[in-house]
């Protein structure tokens, strides 16, 4: 076999060299979680912390948690503290999409650099292992008979959680306005709500309810995905007799005026977290789907769910 190799050959080479290799990962990471411990996006956050560390690509990663108000407190707080620093990331998401618009937030995503959405992950609904409620057929049956009955414990007003149980009582055929719904700033928060009987049912993603479903306290009664789950023994809502499909997904984005030499290390940076075996591993073990998108790409994908979110919104009257 010849070794030889043209000018141009070897051009081409390096460059496709040169475009994986030739980035700047900064040598530490603040990544702020909008939320309490325990829920979603700070989970998010602590997965990358330990893949990013364990895989060499940032040495030195820390993650802080600030909760509240569907993650617009974190959001505003870091618009200004990470004003042009390229050591800096903050993790939303679709939760984060809808509780800007439904709480009218002065701050937006808008104030933020997109980076890349990292993941998706189905809605799983729940109920406490006693509950009489021993399918979706019942929960429908419970809203028919009394909506306002029926709590939900789940995420942030507005957020994928909120948009989803919307979604199910409009296609049960009640008012979806009428809906029970208690948001929660912390996934930790919500699950002690549902092991304490304290709501009749609890929507998030299925990794928050993974151990306690195992271990047989919540009885899983669906997930929102067009087809069943591998590994999840649990029907679909269109399986149930509900045309609902949400998919809540995860992003990290940096803050406002970086350069576009520090995007450009940044996303290249989370390109490498997303392609390495540590978060492949944490994706498998936690049931998250790869949706990585990044660049342009995912800025314009952002744009399009914050206009779709507008609409579902209004559709189950959380905003007019």
């Amino acid at each position: 076999m010849s070794r030889w190799i043209s000018r141009a050959g070897l051009g081409a080479f390096l460059a496709a060299s040169l475009s994986v290799s030739a980035y700047a990962a900064p040598a530490e990471l603040s990544i702020m979680a909008p939320a309490g411990p325990g829920g979603g996006w700070d989970q998010t956050a602590r997965a990358m912390q330990a893949a990013l560390q364990e895989a060499g690509i940032v040495p030195n990663v820390q993650v802080t948690n600030v909760p509240g108000a569907g993650g617009t407190i974190g959001l505003a707080q870091f618009v200004n503290t990470a004003k042009g620093s390229p050591n800096q990331l903050i993790v939303g998401g679709y939760v984060m999409v809808g509780a800007i618009i439904a709480n009218a937030s002065p701050v937006s995503l808008a104030d933020v650099t997109p980076i890349a959405r990292l993941t998706g992950e189905y809605e799983a609904i729940v109920v406490p292992k006693d509950s009489p409620i021993q399918s979706v057929a019942d929960l429908v049956d419970a809203l028919k008979k009394d909506v306002g009955a029926v709590s939900w414990a789940g995420g942030s007003a507005g957020g994928a959680d909120h948009i989803a149980v919307g979604l199910i009582a409009k296609a049960a055929g009640v008012d979806a306005s009428k809906i029970n719904y208690v948001p929660f700033s912390g996934g930790g928060e919500a699950l002690a709500a549902i092991l304490g009987n304290q709501v009749t049912a609890g929507i998030s993603g299925y990794g928050e309810f993974a151990g306690q479903v195992a271990s047989g306290d919540l009885r899983l009664l669906a997930v929102s995905a067009p087809e069943r789950l591998a590994g999840i023994d649990a029907p679909t809502l269109k399986e149930s007799g509900l045309d609902v499909e949400v998919q809540n997904w995860r992003m990290v984005a940096a803050g406002p005026d970086i350069t576009a030499e520090q995007k450009a290390d940044l996303v290249a940076t989370v390109e490498a977290l997303a392609k390495s075996e540590p978060w492949k591993a944490t994706l498998a073990s936690k049931g998250w789907i790869d949706t990585f998108l990044a660049g342009d790409d995912f800025a314009a994908y952002l744009k399009q769910q914050v206009d779709l979110t507008t609409v579902a919104l209004k559709d189950i009257g959380v905003v007019k």
